[in-house]
């Protein structure tokens, strides 16, 4: 379990709510009726989703596409997530995040499972969202492309 990226999920209603919204997780345990760990294996990707709000209403709006990296390769923190990870995307706030979401579903629509994206392609989504603008779409001939490319070149 040590050469594993370990996320912590926790789920407290209309409160906090951390989940997965993609990603193949290698082994989980259920803590306790409000919380869960998941391990994935290096290079693994995942689509972590974090929202916590008070009495007030939502407080932060997040999330994440990250790469799992295997010991003693860089990687950037990510709260709940041991000992971090590669960022392929990172946005904040509900309407960048439903986004992104949306945009998560319309590649699962073309039967593309979302962990073999090309990662260049979650770096596009961020950088357009980011700066205001519409990402391209990821088309299964992209997709396509990307796979050759991998094959090609490891």
């Amino acid at each position: 379990m040590d050469k594993l990226t370990r996320v912590e999920l926790l789920w407290l209603e209309n409160r906090i709510e951390n989940w997965i919204r993609f990603g193949h997780a290698t082994d989980e345990r259920i803590v306790d009726r409000s919380r869960r760990i998941l391990w994935f294996t290096p290079g693994g990707v995942f689509a972590f989703v974090r929202w916590t709000a008070n009495e007030y209403g939502t407080v932060v709006s997040r999330i994440d596409i990250v790469r799992a990296v295997a010991p003693g390769e860089p990687c950037t923190s990510v709260p709940f997530v041991q000992p971090g990870g590669d960022i392929l995307l990172r946005q904040s706030g509900w309407p960048k995040v439903e986004r992104v979401l949306q945009i998560v579903d319309a590649v699962e629509a073309f039967g593309i499972d979302p962990t073999e994206v090309a990662p260049d392609y979650w770096q596009h989504v961020h950088n357009r969202l980011s700066v205001n603008e519409e990402p391209r779409a990821y088309t299964p001939t992209r997709h396509k492309a990307w796979l050759q490319r991998r094959r090609i070149a490891p």
